[in-house]
């Protein structure tokens, strides 16, 4: 199979999840809805950009006990809805407010940064130094960051960070690792490694 399958799955099952999360503890609480309405969208966002401008990296094939291990590891970003919907937690404004905007400004540098890089790389390969990736060389997984902290504080409890640091430790960090390695073969990166950050903007 494909790596995207397990992957695209739990993106359409997790909306499923958290409703069933909320009709069986009885927990229709804002918090609860706003959960719903932005992890629910980020799955559906997901399987739309997987169509439309898939991640080469999610294109290689695996093994059926593989993509069941991933489906299982990505379980660990269900640890947030699972803490607030089962606790009597009711975020209030400014959290909800926070959360909703790091999941809009995260999702858009999200999906805006992998667009351009696949379609910038389906008619001109090469090394990407303009737009989203200026002065951040990895965008992308700054907006991720960005969408599963606004999860994880909408959760109200520090148990909700679990997933998205152990995938920011695990395979956020090592992947940017290994693509800074990769794009070292093209002569110009060591002076565009200079004027860009690898998570965060460097604008001196």
């Amino acid at each position: 199979m494909k790596l995207k399958y397990p992957i695209n799955l739990h993106k359409v099952v997790t909306a499923f999840f958290v409703i069933g999360l909320m009709y069986f503890y009885e927990n229709f609480s804002t918090g609860a809805w706003l959960y719903l309405a932005l992890h629910g969208s980020y799955g559906f966002l997901w399987l739309l950009k997987s169509q439309l401008f898939p991640d080469k990296q999610w294109e290689q094939t695996a093994s059926v006990p593989y993509g069941i291990f991933v489906f299982l590891v990505l379980g660990l970003y269900w640890i947030a809805p699972f803490v607030l919907i089962t606790s009597d937690y009711v975020p209030n404004g400014p959290v909800m407010a926070v959360s909703v905007a790091l999941n809009i400004v995260g999702t858009m540098l999200h999906f805006s940064s992998d667009a351009q890089k696949y379609f910038t790389l389906k008619y001109k390969p090469g090394l990407i130094t303009e737009g989203f990736f200026s002065k951040c060389r990895n965008t992308n997984y700054v907006g991720e960051l960005m969408i599963y902290t606004g999860f994880a504080i909408l959760s109200g409890s520090w148990m909700g960070f679990i997933g998205i640091t152990a995938f920011f430790i695990g395979a956020f960090i090592p992947n940017m690792l290994k693509k800074d390695k990769s794009l070292a073969r093209y002569p110009e990166f060591a002076a565009y490694k200079k004027r860009s950050g690898l998570l965060y903007p460097q604008f001196w």
